[in-house]
């Protein structure tokens, strides 16, 4: 584990909001790690004010398998106080496997078949995903925005200067956070 980068986990990794520099040296940003919502120890309808969310220059949303009230919280909230905010739907190389599997791919097929099966499972994940969080948008009486599709492989790849194999929204999600960013410098 890098000792710079936030622990991640199965279970309420993150107690309290913890700061990160970013870890390009030249870099002006800072990261913080911020404790989930929604659970016992920190509940959905004081999250925002609780966890100081309104000093932040911008929010990102983190979406896993689906779009609580607390999510919808926190983008009202961000909307009120002016923050920009970014919606992320994480683990998509994990969703996009199990599409995979859902669609009948056999995990000893190769060459044409798997990319087949991924094409079909990515285009379904990308248009259930975009429709889902869009009606939930819609029924919060929120205003459509962009939604980020990425996976920590692809994501890390792109930070890192490396080609990922597979890519969703990466590096949309980081062009449009350093075009926010540089609105606050």
């Amino acid at each position: 584990m890098d000792s710079d980068a936030a622990a991640v986990g199965v279970n309420e990794t993150t107690l309290t909001v913890t700061r990160y520099p970013d870890p390009n040296s030249s870099s002006r940003f800072v990261w913080y790690d911020v404790p989930g919502a929604g659970t016992l120890k920190v509940p959905d309808w004081k999250y925002f004010n609780e966890q100081g969310l309104y000093v932040f220059d911008c929010i990102i949303v983190v979406v896993n398998n689906r779009f609580t009230a607390t999510d919808v919280a926190i983008l009202t909230n961000a909307r009120r106080f002016g923050i920009p905010a970014f919606i992320v739907r994480s683990k998509a190389d994990q969703h996009i496997r199990n599409l995979m599997k859902d669609l009948g791919y056999d995990s000893d097929d190769e060459g044409q078949n798997r990319t087949s099966f991924y094409a079909r499972a990515r285009d379904q994940y990308v248009a259930e995903t975009t429709r889902s969080i869009r009606t939930n948008l819609e029924e919060a009486k929120l205003p459509d925005q962009p939604i980020y599709l990425v996976s920590n492989t692809a994501l890390l790849a792109t930070v890192t200067g490396r080609a990922p194999k597979k890519m969703l929204d990466e590096i949309k999600l980081l062009t449009d956070l350093a075009a926010t960013a540089q609105r606050f410098t």
